[in-house]
């Protein structure tokens, strides 16, 4: 059951009848020594440290060890609660869950990488805010997160995960992918269908620089999570509508991963470009260092 790209991913889903996550289940368990119930508990965990910190700074802010960021995620939660959003349910909680992982991660609490620490919070915004509003069940998340490990697994294959070598991209932008994925096959969507939804996820967002204030990942990382989330629903949407993605996922991850290595050392995680090069955005680097 093992695959290199996407393409031999859809295959084997055709050839077995099988959805995105049940292949990456069975491979899972092929290649390496633990017991499918072991898999399946430590990918309860897993969902399990992701609720925790996505939900736990709305109830009690955290503040970033930088100071830059603490609390949003409860702004935004109350104003979804006082019927203000205009967003919708859905990417309303997702970028609220997205801000949560944030604070928690720039306040060193547990997260889980999904697939880095500073785009930990794509995957559990998209995941818990569809739980919440269809009341999808644990056990069909964790489904989701197999499919958005297939999703990833494929970007560490053959391209990469890090800002350093692919700007922001190839962070929040493969976990929006991840997002994408498995909100489309939580949906009812197919295995083809996932895969278009990763491709228009990294289509729009192509070319994004990894430009931390301060080399600290905190800001735009947060709000970028929350773009993340948002950007993720909507190429689930646009996939499960039936629109075609003319481009295949292998095609636009390698489109990705050429970008990625393109991109000047100043916009790839070394705080010497965009947002960290504004006026604002040095005065913060420079704050305690007498200048």
């Amino acid at each position: 059951m093992d695959f290199k790209n996407g393409a031999e991913l859809l295959a084997l889903c055709r050839e077995h009848g099988c959805s995105v996550s049940e292949i990456m289940r069975i491979r899972e368990q092929e290649s390496g020594d633990a017991a499918p119930e072991e898999i399946q508990a430590r990918m309860e965990r897993i969902l399990e440290i992701m609720k925790e910190s996505a939900s736990s700074p709305v109830r009690s802010p955290r503040k970033s060890i930088g100071g830059l960021i603490g609390g949003e995620a409860r702004l935004l939660d109350a104003h979804r609660a006082a019927g203000k959003s205009i967003c919708g349910d859905v990417i309303s909680r997702a970028i609220t869950y997205a801000c949560g992982v944030l604070e928690v991660n720039t306040s060193m609490g547990l997260i889980v990488a999904a697939p880095t620490a500073g785009s930990s919070g794509v995957v559990p915004g998209v995941l818990l805010a569809l739980g919440d509003v269809y009341q999808i069940p644990d056990s069909r998340l964790i489904d989701g997160l197999f499919n958005a490990g297939a999703i990833g697994y494929l970007a560490m294959r053959n391209a990469t995960v890090a800002g350093a070598v692919g700007g922001c991209q190839a962070e929040v932008g493969v976990a929006a992918a991840m997002a994408a994925s498995a909100a489309t096959e939580l949906m009812g969507g197919e295995p083809e269908q996932c895969l278009s939804a990763a491709s228009f996820v990294l289509m729009n967002m192509l070319g994004l620089v990894c430009d931390p204030v301060g080399g600290l990942v905190e800001c735009p990382c947060q709000g970028r999570n929350a773009a993340g989330a948002a950007i993720a629903v909507t190429g689930a949407e646009m996939a499960l509508s039936g629109i075609r993605q003319i481009i295949p996922f292998d095609e636009m991850l390698a489109a990705m991963y050429s970008v990625g290595r393109k991109m000047p050392a100043e916009l790839r995680e070394t705080a010497l470009g965009g947002c960290a090069a504004t006026p604002t955005g040095c005065a913060f680097a420079c704050r305690d260092c007498g200048r």
